[in-house]
């Protein structure tokens, strides 16, 4: 069973999976960040692969994704750090035991390889990949294969105007779990959550094989805890890269923001 999987069974509810850019704030603040977050409470990591055109992600992201560039971080960068992700902290890695997911663009697999990608990433304990920008039909004639053969889950999103259909075949060809985007605006915007929540229960009612978690504007407890109320939990972004936004100490920044994000003030 792989991790993912494993987690949805241990925990149906209220996963927090967050997301950070990789190389933001700074090249090596990678590794010491994904361990922050795994002590601060985090059940998933969706790390993001720095992209020059993210079209999906909104300013805050994509600012974290400038720096990160220009820090150096690339894909090679970002497998090589992530080497020592699983490794024992006794032997010198960080003991990461939680499911990672890497979230990126197709462009700059498909320039790296997409073999080669996934050979990599399974290697150093990747669980899943997210690529927004990759059609469906392209992933069922050619690419899905590679990401299972390298046991590797892949997870579509869906908006609130994707067809019922569409929403159906997504679901079919996802493993892991099925991303909801709130809307389809970019990351970091503040939703209508009244909107968000009638829009959930449309999903829940057509009873999909996968998970839901819920992405896109969610920045506080009463945020994470409303999507919780129809979904298998939520996914933060925008608003972590903000409290990273001018920290030295990630620990306890990371510690602080986990805190508000699963407990009332």
């Amino acid at each position: 069973m792989s991790r993912i999987n494993a987690l949805f069974k241990r925990k149906p509810s209220h996963v927090l999976n967050v997301y950070c850019t990789a190389g933001y704030p700074h090249l090596d603040s990678t590794l010491p960040i994904m361990r922050a977050l795994q002590v601060s409470g985090v059940d998933m990591i969706e790390l993001g692969m720095p992209y020059s055109d993210p079209l999906a992600d909104g300013p805050v992201i994509q600012s974290s994704s400038e720096t990160a560039l220009e820090n150096g971080m690339t894909i090679d960068v970002l497998f090589d750090q992530l080497s020592i992700l699983r490794q024992p902290i006794s032997e010198g890695g960080i003991g990461n035991e939680l499911p990672v997911i890497l979230m990126g663009y197709l462009n700059p697999v498909l320039q790296y390889g997409i073999e080669h990608f996934c050979e990599r990433a399974a290697a150093v304990g990747v669980d899943g990949i997210i690529l927004p920008d990759l059609p469906p039909i392209e992933f069922t004639r050619q690419y899905g294969a590679v990401f299972r053969k390298h046991g590797l889950d892949f997870i579509f999103l869906v908006t609130p105007e994707t067809a019922e259909e569409r929403v159906r075949q997504l679901d079919a060809l996802s493993s892991g779990f099925l991303y909801a985007v709130s809307s389809s605006a970019t990351t970091g915007k503040d939703q209508n959550m009244e909107r968000v929540t009638d829009y959930l229960q449309h999903l829940l009612s057509l009873q999909l094989k996968n998970p839901i978690l819920v992405g896109f504007g969610i920045k506080d407890h009463a945020g994470f805890m409303r999507v919780c109320e129809q979904a298998a939990g939520g996914i933060i972004g925008s608003a972590y890269i903000r409290a990273l936004q001018g920290q030295v100490h990630y620990e306890d920044a990371t510690q602080q923001f986990i805190h508000s994000i699963l407990h009332s003030s």
